[in-house]
């Protein structure tokens, strides 16, 4: 199972950031897949949270970043 950590920021201040972690349950999608899929996930975040804008996202295996 991976995990897609998103550095997001807010767009009123940009300073003010954190890391939000998306888990895929999926067990069978690969490193490269969670990359290639990963801009379609945050569009789904991003729109929940319109306050909010991605900087940066990375996919790891999932428990390092958050418990799951």
């Amino acid at each position: 199972m991976l995990e897609l950590i998103v550095s997001v920021c807010l767009l009123e201040d940009h300073a003010r950031c954190k890391d939000v972690s998306l888990t895929y349950m999926a067990e069978s999608v690969t490193p490269m897949q969670c990359m290639m899929q990963s801009p379609a996930e945050i569009a789904k975040w991003a729109e929940a949270n319109p306050k909010w804008y991605a900087k940066k996202w990375s996919c790891r295996p999932a428990g390092r970043y958050a418990k799951i």
